[in-house]
C-alpha cells in the first residue's frame, strides 16, 4: 500500500530557526549513521524514516560514509526516498556530509576541492536526490587550505547541488575562519554540527559564542551520547545496542560505571518531571536557545517516538538545572 504521510505531522513539532537564516528546522532531527545501512533489515529503516516524517521530523541527515558499509545509508535512503518520501521532497531538508575516507589514493578523504566535489556528486547518485538542502564539510582538513575547502563548498551551493553550506567539528578559531571565508564568498556558513551532550561540552567552550555572534546555527550529534543518556544502560548492556555490536570499533569506553551511576540519578529527575531520561536530555540539549535541532539516532520508530516526546515538557527550572550540575559533576 503506498505510503501516506500522517496529516497531523506539523500539530506538535517545534521548528527552530537556524541561526539568522531563513530556513526552520524541526527541534529532533534524524540522523542516520546506523541502523540503516546495508547489513540492516530495509523495512525497519524504512519503518524509522516513515514514523519520522509522521512526527514532523523534516530534516533527515547523512554522510558518504554512513552504513555500514560506507555509502549504504545513502543507498538505503535513496530507495526509501524513491518508494515513498519522493512526494514530500520540498517538504524536507536532506543534509549530507564528505570528509572521512570513502575511496583508495590521496583524493578519497579530508577536505580538497577534487575530494568534497567528487563526493557530493557520488552521493547524489546515490540517494537519488537532485540536490541536497545542506553540504557539510564533515570535518577539518589540518592539511588543506580554509579557502580551499569553503571554496569547494561554495562552488558546490553555486552549481546547484545543494542550498546551503555547513561545517562539522571544526574548532571556535577554525568556526571563525571557516564563516569569515563563506561569508566573503557570498555564501554564509548556514549550520555547524558538532559532538554535545551532557558528557560531553566542549562546546560551550568558546563554540556556542562564536555560533551566537557569526549567526551560525548548531545541530548537535549524539545528545544522548549512543544511548547511555537514556535507560537502556541502567539494568545492562542489551545485546542488540549499538555499544554491543561496535564496542571493538568506536565508543568501547563511553559506558562505564561511573556514569551509568550518574544516569540512574539523572533519571531521578527525569521520573519526577513525568519524562523518560531520553527526553531529560534532549530537553537539557535543547535548554540553550542557540541550539536548532538534536540529531538523533535510532535503531526503532518507538525511540524516535519516545524522543520526539521530550518536545511536550522542554522548560528546565533552575533547582532542575542545578542538579542536573551537580550529579553531572560528582
Amino acid at each position: 500500500m503506498p505510503y501516506q504521510a500522517d496529516e497531523s505531522r506539523y500539530d506538535t513539532m517545534k521548528y527552530r530557526r537556524t541561526g539568522r537564516s531563513g530556513l526552520l528546522l524541526p527541534a529532533v532531527s534524524l540522523g542516520i549513521w546506523y541502523n540503516f545501512g546495508g547489513i540492516d533489515p530495509l523495512e525497519n529503516s524504512r519503518a524509522m524514516l516513515r514514523k519520522a516524517f509522521d512526527l514532523g521530523i523534516t530534516h533527515i541527515d547523512i554522510a558518504n560514509n554512513y552504513g555500514p558499509p560506507p555509502g549504504s545509508a545513502e543507498e538505503t535512503f535513496g530507495r526509501v526516498f524513491r518508494e515513498d518520501l519522493k512526494p514530500y521532497r520540498d517538504e524536507l531538508v536532506i543534509s549530507n556530509k564528505a570528509g572521512y575516507l570513502m575511496w583508495s589514493g590521496p583524493y578519497g578523504e579530508w577536505g580538497s576541492r577534487k575530494y568534497l566535489i567528487a563526493s557530493c556528486d557520488q552521493s547524489l547518485k546515490r540517494t537519488g536526490l537532485d540536490y541536497f538542502d545542506i553540504f557539510y564539510s564533515h570535518r577539518p582538513d589540518p592539511d588543506t587550505p580554509m579557502e580551499e575547502t569553503m571554496g569547494a563548498l561554495d562552488t558546490i551551493v553555486r552549481s546547484g547541488r545543494a542550498l546551503y553550506a555547513g561545517i562539522s567539528t571544526y574548532s571556535p578559531q577554525q568556526t571563525r575562519e571557516a564563516a569569515r571565508i563563506l561569508r566573503e564568498m557570498g555564501t554564509p556558513c548556514l549550520i555547524h554540527q558538532p559532538r554535545y551532550n551532557m558528557f560531553d561540552r566542549w562546546i560551550e567552550d568558546g563554540l556556542l559564542d562564536v555560533l551566537e555572534e557569526e549567526g551560525i546555527g548548531c545541530i548537535p550529534f549524539s545528545p544522548l551520547c549512543q544511548g547511555i543518556l537514556t535507560n537502556k544502560y541502567i539494568d545492562q548492556i542489551p545485546e542488540d545496542s549499538r555499544w554491543a555490536r561496535f564496542e571493538e570499533m568506536f565508543w568501547g569506553d563511553e559506558v562505564t560505571a561511573a556514569r551509568v551511576a550518574k544516569v540512574v540519578k539523572l533519571n531521578e529527575i527525569a521520573r519526577a518531571r513525568g519524562q523518560t531520561m531520553a527526553q531529560l536530555a534532549i530537553a537539557w540539549t535543547l535548554r540553550n536557545p542557540i541550539i536548532t535541532s538534536a540529531l538523533i539516532g535510532a535503531s526503532k520508530p518507538q525511540q524516535i517516538e519516545d524522543v520526539v516526546g521530550a518536545l511536550d515538557n522542554l522548560e528546565l527550572s533552575q533547582e532542575e538545572l542545578g542538579a542536573i550540575e551537580e550529579i553531572l559533576a560528582s
